[in-house]
């Protein structure tokens, strides 16, 4: 009995263990303050880098989706009223995704004529709303939509609708015969073809940068206000004025969501006119699209 009891003694005396080093250090560390902290910079900095990783993983989600970068843009004007309107934030593809089989040859392109033949709506009409950027334009690129398809030396003037242009024949209209293969584009809300008010040439398929398939209203005016901020030319980009362009025509859009400019008749759906292409927030000061 006074054995046990002594026993009992001797291990209450006993050296306890001491904590591990190694686990204090760990709780000391940067990484355990900030996935821990519970108020002050370090919590706010957990924050910012948690919301810039969702916006990442979004981005790489939607790109994923439709093949392009920025897959975002958002509209400077209003060429493409009633269907879209400034500040609208418009998602974009590939042309070749999602496209019916019935699309021009191997553009992924449904032009007007085509569309009205076989039901295929986009934005309220028939045809696809492209955007494309021709090389010879200064400023964003262009969302509008596609009429028909031309070929090289084509007089197209016979298939054009007389609403459209303000010609007589082919040698009072702009770009007739056409110069190269491309699609003749047009705003929605403008009064003339973008060639017959010489905003561009026939779009070729490489100009274009993406189809439009999804329109969000209103959320692309935060792009436009960095973008006016960041990128002050050109200026009237947020406001859905005309922006003067190479060939001294106007019109605009922004890449960064999708947004049309609208634009006197004779105005030519230039970039400010088309809608701007970002990719929600990754490059404040990406490219726009506009149309006038």
């Amino acid at each position: 009995m006074n054995d046990d009891q002594g026993d009992t003694g001797a291990s209450d005396d006993a050296p306890r263990p001491k904590p591990d080093a190694s686990s204090t250090e760990s709780s000391d560390s940067p990484l355990h303050r900030l996935l821990n902290a519970e108020d002050g910079p370090l919590l706010f900095v957990r924050e910012l880098l948690v919301s810039v990783s969702a916006v990442l993983v979004l981005g790489l989600l939607l790109f994923a989706i439709a093949g392009v970068w920025p897959p975002m843009v958002a509209v400077e004007s209003g060429s493409m009223e009633p269907h879209m309107h400034r500040g609208d934030l418009v998602f974009i593809t590939e042309p070749d995704r999602f496209t019916p089989d019935y699309a021009f040859e191997d553009t992924g392109i449904v032009t007007v004529d085509i569309g009205d033949e076989h039901g295929y709506q986009s934005f309220g009409g028939a045809g696809s709303v492209i955007v494309y950027d021709p090389p010879s334009r200064v400023g964003s690129p262009i969302i509008h939509r596609a009429r028909f398809h031309v070929e090289e030396g084509e007089n197209w003037y016979e298939r054009a609708n007389p609403d459209y242009i303000a010609a007589d024949d082919c040698e009072e209209l702009s770009y007739c015969p056409a110069p190269h293969a491309g699609f003749i584009t047009k705003g929605d809300a403008n009064a003339r073809y973008d060639q017959a008010s010489r905003i561009a040439e026939p779009v070729r398929s490489e100009w274009i940068q993406g189809v439009a398939r999804l329109r969000i209203p209103l959320l692309g005016y935060v792009r436009l206000e960095l973008a006016g901020a960041i990128l002050p030319t050109p200026a009237t980009a947020e406001t859905g004025s005309p922006v003067p362009t190479a060939d001294g025509t106007e019109g605009g859009v922004t890449t960064t969501t999708a947004e049309t400019t609208s634009a006197p008749p004779t105005a030519t759906a230039s970039r400010n006119g088309t809608p701007t292409v970002e990719p929600l927030g990754f490059d404040s000061a990406g490219p726009t699209a506009g149309v006038a």
